[in-house]
């Protein structure tokens, strides 16, 4: 499983994650967003839009996201969260770390203001 990424800006890159990030396919995440940092981007906004699993290996790739951008002021964002993905943000307290938007848009707005 791939995941779609697309370019917002220069700066800023949607992933659609699709149905799930866990163990299965965590490290075909790492893949597609190791190549948007290689490429200098620092803005990711995760769109959990359709997503129904999120496991804690799933999440450990989106904090190796975070730890690979985060030294040059890199931003995650979490964008139109779905329900089983938001238990996981409460259960883990991970909103402390990343910002959530309503949608992409907003989330992208918020990047780009």
């Amino acid at each position: 499983m791939s995941f779609d990424a697309e370019t917002a800006s220069s700066e800023t890159v949607i992933i659609h994650v699709g149905e799930a990030l866990d163990f299965r396919n965590a490290d075909d995440f790492k893949e597609t967003f190791q190549e948007h940092v290689d490429d200098g981007v620092r803005q990711f906004i995760l769109d959990f839009s359709d997503t129904e699993v999120l496991d804690s290996t799933g999440l450990g790739s989106i904090f190796s996201l975070y730890r690979a951008i985060s030294p040059d002021d890199g931003k995650v964002a979490f964008a139109d969260v779905s329900e089983p993905v938001q238990v996981v943000v409460q259960l883990t307290r991970t909103y402390k770390v990343f910002r959530q938007f309503p949608s992409v848009d907003a989330a992208h707005e918020a990047f780009s203001g």
